[in-house]
């Protein structure tokens, strides 16, 4: 990425800050757990305060399951050059689990509790927007 804002698949969802993008998700007020993406109110049954505020999230977290792919994603998140790719379950923390693309790890390379880093890369290039971009895994200590 050259520094700039990328062009977001789906806006709202990655803020890039000056140590790199972060995912934007919701803390609730009440009993405290975090959602991705933003909520517009806790959905905890048992939370008697369903104020949530706009937080974001870790950058790093561990892999806890993942598929492979092996089919194109419907036309939003179609890619350039496609091929089957890892489908990731990242644990963040404090009970929350992201799913995303893992970037840069083969289906050999896989490891479930590998550490991995948010990234944000092109799916595909469009005529008028440029590089559409969508964030994705990558092995930490892997920085671009």
């Amino acid at each position: 990425m050259n520094g700039a804002d990328p062009e977001m698949v789906v806006e709202g969802l990655v803020e890039m800050g000056p140590g790199g993008p972060r995912l934007i998700g919701s803390h609730c007020l009440g009993c405290g757990t975090l959602y991705f993406p933003q909520m517009p109110g806790c959905p905890n049954p048992d939370c008697h305060d369903k104020r949530l505020e706009r937080t974001l999230l870790p950058d790093e977290g561990t892999l806890y399951s993942y598929t492979i792919q092996r089919y194109q994603p419907p036309p939003l998140f179609r890619m350039d050059d496609w091929a089957p790719y890892v489908l990731g379950l990242v644990d963040l923390g404090a009970g929350l689990r992201v799913m995303g693309m893992l970037s840069g790890i083969g289906e050999n390379e896989v490891e479930i509790g590998m550490k991995l880093r948010l990234a944000v890369e092109p799916l595909y290039r469009d005529a008028e927007r440029g590089d559409v971009c969508t964030y994705m895994f990558a092995a930490a200590g892997d920085r671009a």
